[in-house]
Order: C-alpha cells, then sequence, then structure tokens
C-alpha cells in the first residue's frame, strides 16, 4: 500500500494490486476498508459524521490500532476545499482539490505534492454515466438500482497531460454497498508518489460516493 521504504507498504506488506475499496453506502459516517489482491487488509478509512470541515483518519486496519494519515478540508462545506494530506507525525504529505466549475459536469481533480505544486490529476473517464444515473436515480423503484447499472470509471494521471496514466479506479455493481477496484497502470516514481496518489484517490471516492 503506502510505502514506508522500497518495495513495502506501511504494515509491512508488498503492495499488491488490485485494490479492492468497500464501504456501506447508508453508514453513519463514511468508512472504507482497502484490502490487496489477496483479500488482506491493509487499510481503513473513517470519516468523522457532523463535522463542518471533513476530518479523515486513515489507520492500518479497521481495528483503528494505529493512524497512518489524516486528511483535513481548508474550508467549512465548500466545493473548492483543499484536502491536505498529514502523517502521524503531523507532516504534510500532499493534497488534492476539485478542478473549481469544471468538476460540475466532469469529475476532475488537481493532486499537489507537500509543497503545493500540482504533480497530477484525476479525471472521470465518461462524465455521460453520471448523468444517466441522475436521471433514472429520480425513477421510483428503478433508482433503487443505479449502482448496478452506472459505474462510473477514474483515472489518476502524472503530470499534467494524460500520456502517463497511474492508477485507474472502476466502480464494481452493487446494492446499498460501494464497491470499487484500483488497478495500476505504471508504478510510482517513488514513495512520495505512491503516498498522495492513493490519499487522492481515496479522498475522491469519498467526495464522489453518491455517483453510480
Amino acid at each position: 500500500m503506502v510505502m514506508a521504504q522500497e518495495g513495502q507498504a506501511t504494515t509491512g506488506q508488498a503492495v499488491q494490486y488490485p485494490l479492492t475499496l468497500g464501504f456501506k453506502v447508508l453508514a453513519f459516517g463514511p468508512q472504507i476498508s482497502i484490502r490487496n489482491a489477496s483479500g488482506t487488509e491493509v487499510m481503513y478509512v473513517h470519516q468523522k459524521a457532523l463535522k463542518l470541515k471533513e476530518d479523515i483518519h486513515v489507520y492500518i486496519d479497521s481495528k483503528k490500532t494505529q493512524t497512518l494519515f489524516n486528511i483535513k478540508a481548508d474550508k467549512i462545506i465548500d466545493f473548492s476545499a483543499k484536502y491536505t494530506f498529514t502523517n502521524a507525525n503531523g507532516m504534510v504529505v500532499g493534497s488534492v482539490k476539485r478542478e473549481g466549475m469544471r468538476s460540475i459536469w466532469k469529475a476532475s481533480y488537481n493532486v499537489m505534492d507537500e509543497n503545493g505544486n500540482v504533480v497530477g490529476h484525476i479525471k472521470e473517464d465518461n462524465p455521460w454515466i453520471k448523468v444517466a444515473d441522475a436521471v433514472l436515480n429520480e425513477l421510483p423503484v428503478v433508482g433503487l438500482f443505479t449502482g448496478y447499472l452506472f459505474n462510473p470509471t477514474y483515472t489518476l494521471y502524472r503530470g499534467s497531460d494524460e500520456s502517463t496514466p497511474v492508477l485507474h479506479l472502476k466502480k464494481q455493481p452493487a446494492f446499498l454497498e460501494g464497491k470499487f477496484t484500483l488497478e495500476q497502470h505504471n508504478p510510482p516514481q517513488n514513495t512520495a508518489e505512491e503516498t498522495r496518489s492513493l490519499l487522492a484517490v481515496l479522498m475522491m471516492v469519498l467526495l464522489e460516493r453518491m455517483r453510480g
């Protein structure tokens, strides 16, 4: 997962893609369990409910025995808020922010390093899926099953263009549960890139979780 040293995760386990992200749609306070290719839980995300500013803790497992990272918004319930990642020692390791009005039509996020420099971006692959989901979601009965019919995908790219995809996230069909598969297209250049890329995708999932 998020590596502590070359080739190893913070948990001491080697990174094994694809990763599976799962959460209960109706849970009080969104929670995401991340498992590696062998089914082992390698990370657990808990967003505190009833907070004016998003306050998310990333733990090593669902028992919350060790905090790995914290994600906090810089604004109160704001569409353009920036979400900053800090490690267990309080050091900033990166951030993610929606690309303003562009994200209304097609989800788009900038990924930044610890100094605030844009080093990557996340794009929704097909915005028409979101439109179809929004329309049918308003229909009686049919709206309950849009999670099976429409499943958006997202790609995280390195740099400012779309020549180097790093991670690809796909929503899986599910009912009253969110399931995503995260695949790696190109290995990270270093530990810092892997950490902020993964945290950016996790934050994006929390923000986009009601789609599809």
